[in-house]
């Protein structure tokens, strides 16, 4: 197999020295090498710049599959007690995610941190040359903001996968290769970094016209910053955002019906704090299809990609909960026949949640339209459960914010008189219901520390190998061989 070079350091390095080599051999500043300096001129090379940073967040500069609506869902899932690998599924990488025994040179871990400093690429060039545009400054302050509420993102999900990683914040202007690896940071550093990027970011409109819906707002700022703080278990601050994002006029809300959470029709509605972006046939390859099923036949023995770990995660929901009928299905209409194909094999029910059911015919998921959420107000309700719990105990509070996600699926309220412990339990077992295939359960594990996530896996079979080095995921292989400064996590050779 082709090795790629795909450390982002390196890679910026290569560009830098073939532009550097193309310049000696025609002119000084060749009309076919666009860099900063000469791209950066207006206004609308400003928008150009900062739309190129969220379209990392749905698309892969190699034509592979995007961070959001697959790869980070594919690790993340696929490593918690939610999921496991399609036993047709022959990827090596794949199957070892969810068996807890990937390694080092897992290439899904690896393509997820290139992904990740992709865009943390693009967010700096942006950053960096954004402010030295002729244009409104009102509207370039917007633009950094955007940038840095999406670096904080990336490195937010990074530090949280990885621990102590390399804190890059400026495009690289160096083409001597010493000055471009860079050590890991320390975690607390990644963070406050993260911190100062959102905070800034906080700054940004509560709103857009219909033509900006979609991007980062100061509501999705404060919701990010409330997840950074209740992670470090600073319930104080994240109480203090959460009470800012509830009570702060952003008109955020539940929507009625939970399916409508994930259709075209409602997508960037009330509930939508901040979504990755996908609309069909346009190449923004969301392909929910692997996060649901395939879809290429209604043969009974297609499997899908990726399927409930066993049994056991389709009974969380009792019969009543509508959010099952929304996550799970175990039949598909067949449009030709008029009737519906019903699955029954040991790995069914499928997930759901993701399938566009306005393509026709539905095996053309590879280009849906359903946005991938990556905050929504159900997220802040739980939060601010967790975080109320964690300062005074379950008060009405407490209750009231849990009792109205559970109003939502049709169940009953939670029950009174709960201890700390209990409730905190409901909670997580709360946000496991409402966030399957929405990229939260394996975070929720480890940042409860402790042997939760350990304990929770080991009750899957197929999982049992995991330890407590899996609280965090292998630096690859590939970046330590090509930046020797990068050492391992614990447990991993």
């Amino acid at each position: 197999m082709k090795k790629t070079i795909t450390h982002p350091i390196i890679w910026l390095l290569t560009i830098i020295i073939f532009t550097a080599t193309a310049c000696k051999k025609l002119e000084e500043n060749p009309s076919s090498v666009i860099v900063s300096s000469q791209f950066f001129k207006t206004q609308s090379d400003a928008i150009s710049s900062v739309n190129a940073v969220y379209s990392s967040l749905n698309s892969d500069p190699n034509g592979d599959f995007p961070l959001y609506g697959r790869q980070l869902n594919l690790l993340v899932e696929n490593a918690s007690d939610n999921q496991i690998f399609s036993p047709s599924n022959t990827n090596p990488d794949v199957r070892a995610l969810g068996v807890s025994t990937y390694i080092p040179s897992n290439s899904r871990i690896q393509k997820v941190w290139q992904q990740l400093y992709f865009g943390i690429n693009k967010a700096n060039i942006a950053i960096d040359n954004v402010p030295n545009v002729s244009a409104d400054t009102v509207l370039k302050n917007r633009l950094v903001r955007e940038a840095k509420f999406i670096r904080g993102l990336l490195y937010f999900n990074l530090v949280r996968l990885y621990g102590d990683v390399p804190l890059v914040l400026h495009e690289p202007k160096s083409v001597n290769i010493e000055d471009l690896l860079v050590k890991r940071s320390a975690t607390a550093t990644v963070y406050q970094q993260i911190i100062a990027d959102l905070t800034d970011a906080t700054s940004l409109p509560k709103n857009y016209s219909t033509a900006d819906l979609g991007r980062a707002t100061s509501g999705a700022a404060h919701s990010l910053l409330a997840k950074v703080y209740v992670t470090q278990k600073l319930w104080p601050k994240a109480l203090s955002e959460l009470n800012t994002i509830i009570n702060g006029g952003y008109g955020y809300a539940l929507f009625p019906n939970y399916k409508d959470v994930f259709q075209k029709a409602t997508k960037n509605g009330i509930e939508h704090i901040f979504s990755v972006q996908f609309e069909s046939n346009l190449g923004a390859k969301n392909v929910v299809q692997n996060l649901s099923q395939s879809f290429t036949s209604f043969n009974t023995g297609t499997f899908p990609i990726d399927v409930p770990a066993n049994k056991s995660v389709y009974e969380l929901f009792s019969p009543a909960d509508t959010r099952r009928e929304t996550t799970f299905y175990d039949s598909v209409y067949n449009a030709a026949t008029g009737k519906y194909v019903v699955f029954k094999n040991a790995y069914t029910p499928y997930f759901n949640k993701f399938v566009d059911y306005t393509l026709s015919p539905l095996n053309t998921q590879a280009q849906s339209g359903v946005n991938y959420p990556v905050i929504r107000y159900a997220d802040i309700l739980l939060l601010y459960a967790e975080v109320v719990n964690n300062i005074s105990g379950p008060n009405a509070e407490a209750y009231n914010a849990i009792n109205k996600v559970r109003a939502r699926a049709k169940i009953a309220d939670l029950t009174p008189g709960l201890s700390a412990d209990a409730f905190r339990d409901s909670v997580f077992l709360e946000r496991r219901k409402e966030f399957i295939q929405e990229g939260h359960r394996w975070f929720d594990l480890v940042r409860q520390g402790g042997n939760i996530y350990v304990d929770a896996l080991k009750k899957i079979p197929e999982k049992s190998a995991v330890s407590s080095k899996n609280i965090l995921f292998p630096i690859p292989q590939t970046e330590r061989e090509l930046n020797t400064l990068l050492t391992q996590n614990p447990g991993y050779n």
